[in-house]
């Protein structure tokens, strides 16, 4: 019975996850196609656009994860969430699985993510992220020049300064494109440290459709805000700074991840 029991839930979480990821693809393409098109026609310029379509999509995220979550398919624990959406904020967080920027920006108000330029060519993604007014990662420049412009024009920024996904079992890596965004324009930097347990569906070289024997539970803790004006006022190039920046941030989230328990 037990078995029989084990086998019943592994099929309905198989089946929640499906149901989940087409749900998730289905609202990209019928927001895109119905109401971000209507958005547009509202008053006001480009920025104001922007801020609309990011708050529907702020609601829509959140509506997944209720969706996700009152399925059965997942449980999740997210600590400090009311100090995210500040003016000028740039989030950055480690990047342990598939749904961890569905959970940053539906609790984050109108954040601007910086997201991977593939989503311009996925006909379910390339509408609402434009429509946002996202920023590419498809050179590094301009995704400097993006996320520092939107952080200086007074909206809160997503970045995962690894870039990807991580590989389980392998250690952390930040590129330098956030702390670079940081040193640049920052008024604030605020770490999301994120563990999800157990990993298989969600992680980087695995497929959705691997379900682990148990539901997925993801923790979001968002810590204090690490302060990025000594690195400013070293005297140093913005190069070296954003050098010195990255690695005061990697050896930060090393240490706090294995502090809290999320490592």
């Amino acid at each position: 019975l037990d078995c029989a029991g084990s086998a019943l839930a592994a099929t309905w979480r198989l089946f929640v996850t499906g149901f989940c990821f087409a749900m998730f693809g289905l609202a990209g393409l019928v927001l895109g196609l119905t109401v971000f098109p209507v958005l547009a026609l509202l008053p006001g310029g480009s920025r104001r656009h922007g801020r609309r379509a990011r708050r529907v999509l702020q609601y829509a995220m959140r509506t997944f994860v209720w969706l996700m979550t009152g399925m059965g398919g997942m449980t999740y624990e997210y600590r400090g969430a009311e100090k995210l959406g500040r003016p000028g904020q740039l989030i950055v967080a480690n990047h342990p699985s598939l749904i961890d920027v569905i959970f940053l920006i539906g609790f984050t108000p109108a954040a601007v993510c910086v997201v991977k330029a593939a989503m311009w060519r996925n006909p379910f993604t390339r509408l609402p992220v434009t429509a946002a007014g996202y920023v590419s990662n498809a050179t590094t420049a301009t995704m400097i020049e993006g996320a520092a412009e939107a952080l200086a024009a007074g909206e809160s920024v997503i970045m995962f300064p690894e870039g990807t996904r991580t590989t389980p079992g392998e250690a952390m890596r930040f590129h330098r494109g956030a702390a670079s965004v940081a040193i640049r324009a920052a008024q604030v930097v605020t770490p999301v440290y994120i563990r999800c347990e157990p990993t298989a569906g969600l992680v980087k070289g695995l497929p959705w459709y691997r379900i682990p024997d148990r539901r997925v539970h993801l923790t979001l803790e968002v810590g204090e805000d690490i302060d990025v004006a000594p690195f400013r006022s070293a005297g140093q190039q913005p190069p070296a700074a954003s050098r010195a920046f990255n690695d005061h941030l990697l050896r930060t989230f090393e240490q706090e991840l294995v502090r809290r328990g999320l490592a």
